[in-house]
């Protein structure tokens, strides 16, 4: 009999190995916290990069809520909901007791992302609002290949439902629900328009038409009517919109000791693709 039961537990605990080795097989590799930007994908642009850096340290500076971007190539099987877990988790993104961490994960080659909302954060950041952003601000920027402003878009509008005014997205959304396929202007209306506003406004024109009608080449760089257009230069490295006159300190924002608080997630948030 005791033959008989170091066998049974001998195989019992060769299943339970190779249940955990094929569970392991089909998990990606966990980033290491380099940043509030770890763009392991190369996906954003140096000037993204450092203006998101700056956004997420002033904010927390302001509010203790934790946002952190991530970038990875492939999720190697493991579904996006469990990786971006793990990863929260591993990181421990927000601060001790409070667990308000937000991590939005772009996974490039799945072409999917997910925003994973700390505990904390769950009754404020809610799974419907997390898909809203998702689904209405970041993939039309990603079907048009401009992940810079997509993911930039989706951290304003985080940041703008953790300051309370979450009922902007929300009215955002019923004004696009609003518009039906049927008021849409024809595409010869547009066109007419365009044209007219090149021919009277000039360079003017051609600058503020071709981010809105054009293709993103770019940083500042479009291709609309056949043509390549740079917008602005100088001094402007990262594309997108630049603020002028106003400006994010970004101080020691390189990513130097930079980590998590200690804080946690339950999976709360939402998933989309593109």
């Amino acid at each position: 009999m005791r033959t008989v039961a170091r066998l049974t537990t001998g195989i019992a605990a060769a299943l339970a190995l190779v249940v955990v080795l094929s569970l392991s097989a089909f998990a990606a590799e966990l980033l290491p916290l380099t940043g509030r930007v770890v763009d392991q994908a190369d996906m954003l642009d140096a000037g993204t990069e450092a203006r998101l850096t700056a956004t997420l340290e002033a904010f927390e500076q302001k509010s203790s809520d934790q946002i952190v971007v991530a970038t990875i190539e492939s999720l190697d099987g493991e579904s996006i909901e469990d990786f971006a877990n793990r990863q929260f988790r591993a990181w421990g993104l927000g601060q001790a007791g409070e667990n308000n961490g937000v991590l939005l994960l772009v996974a490039k080659n799945d072409r999917k992302m997910r925003i994973e909302v700390g505990y904390g954060l769950e009754g404020t950041l809610t799974d419907l609002l997390s898909s809203l952003i998702i689904n209405d601000t970041m993939v039309p920027f990603f079907r048009a290949g401009d992940f810079n402003g997509g993911v930039s878009a989706a951290v304003n509008d985080i940041i703008t439902v953790l300051e309370g005014n979450a009922a902007e997205l929300e009215a955002r959304k019923k004004r696009n629900q609003d518009v039906g396929p049927g008021e849409e202007l024809p595409w010869e209306v547009i066109l007419f328009i365009s044209i007219w506003a090149i021919l009277f406004f000039g360079s003017f024109g051609i600058a503020l038409l071709a981010p809105i009608f054009g293709k993103k080449l770019g940083p500042n760089r479009y291709r609309w009517l056949g043509m390549d257009i740079t917008i602005g230069g100088g001094s402007s490295s990262g594309g997108g919109y630049s603020s002028g006159g106003s400006s994010w300190s970004s101080g020691s924002s390189s990513g130097g000791g930079f980590s998590g608080g200690g804080g946690s997630s339950g999976g709360g948030g939402a998933s989309g693709s593109w």
